[in-house]
């Protein structure tokens, strides 16, 4: 009986670091500004750093970390690669039983090139990960208490039945859907009513509910309304805000020693808030009715807490923080967070 089933993507991921990528200005991409780095030269590699990514790898980390029996659902290939992810789990103590290899398509590969100052630009093969299928899970074997969902490639054969066989066997869902998944809004919709905890951005947010991102109130009366379970909103560097159907929480971040890579920094929240969630409630409780304020606020700084101690270092797992760690850290305990009613 596993505590946790992590659903989602894999990757083996190489971070690369140089002061001659710098940052301009250019009207030819989207933002605005693009990674320039000198046509035919050779340019000094200052760091290079390699681990694995993806949704399912990342926030299974977590959760193993805080301390719950963990398990991964993913595919990769039949490569040095995919086999790179499975070591690195099962030395994080996750259980990789349910993983699926590919022996014709690679394991998903991510090179990302890190200039100065936090941000950076990812080049992304998908490989294995996009061909994860239902029929790949074996059912019979699942015996979990709660599913992680992250990001399923926008297949929607995979994600519907998942979500209602996790709802027919009683196993609590949370739900962090990825950019495929939100551009087919109608497929969308009508699985959010299963979700028990819903975790996306604030524009994530503007687009399930159709909605002026700046309007955060309306966005939760509409969202609270389309998915009735616990509905969480980041919003980068000015936090977060969580609503439970009669409150709203709204917290800011810990200061940051350093921001040295956001690689999977959204990811270290969601896990980190669920784990908050998973703690306080009892197991076959009900998250709308079993949970106090005090029990959500615990959630919310042990989310937070996960994210800034991610973005400290280089890639998605550095800093991922145990239960003692967090507890028994004083840099975690003073976290001011505002509920109001909705």
């Amino acid at each position: 009986m596993f505590d946790v089933l992590t659903i989602g993507s894999a990757t083996r991921d190489v971070f690369i670091k140089s002061g001659d990528f710098h940052i301009d200005p250019d009207h030819h991409v989207l933002g605005g500004r693009g990674l320039v780095m000198p046509l035919g030269a050779k340019i000094s590699i200052e760091k290079i750093v390699f681990t694995t990514g993806g949704g399912s790898t990342n926030t299974a980390a977590t959760f193993s970390r805080q301390g719950f029996k963990t398990g991964i659902i993913c595919m990769v290939g039949n490569d040095v690669s995919g086999q790179a992810v499975l070591e690195e789990m099962r030395e994080e103590g996750i259980n990789t039983g349910f993983v699926k290899k590919n022996k014709d398509i690679g394991t998903a590969y991510s090179v990302l090139l890190h200039p100065a100052g936090g941000e950076r630009t990812v080049l992304v093969y998908r490989g294995a990960s996009e061909y994860l299928r239902f029929k790949d899970i074996p059912l019979g074997k699942i015996k979990t208490s709660w599913l992680y969902i992250s990001s399923v490639g926008g297949h929607f054969e995979l994600l519907r039945p998942i979500i209602l066989f996790a709802k027919r066997n009683n196993i609590h869902i949370a739900y962090n859907p990825g950019a495929k998944e939100l551009r087919q809004r109608r497929k969308l919709i009508p699985l959010l009513k299963y979700a028990d905890i819903l975790i996306v951005n604030r524009d994530e947010a503007a687009v399930i509910t159709g909605v002026s991102f700046q309007d955060h109130k309306k966005i939760f009366r509409v969202w609270d309304e389309m998915s009735p379970g616990m509905n969480v909103m980041t919003d980068a560097k000015n936090g977060v805000m969580v609503s439970d159907g009669r409150f709203l929480y709204s917290a800011g971040i810990y200061k940051e020693r350093a921001v040295i890579d956001r690689t999977g920094a959204g990811d270290a929240f969601g896990s980190g808030f669920v784990s908050g969630i998973m703690r306080k409630m009892p197991r076959s409780g009900n998250i709308l009715t079993d949970l106090s304020e005090k029990d959500i606020e615990y959630a919310i700084r042990l989310g937070s807490a996960n994210a800034t101690a991610k973005v400290e270092g280089i890639g998605p797992k550095f800093g991922l923080l145990t239960r003692k760690e967090f507890e028994r850290g004083k840099r975690w305990r003073k976290f001011p967070i505002i509920v109001s009613k909705i």
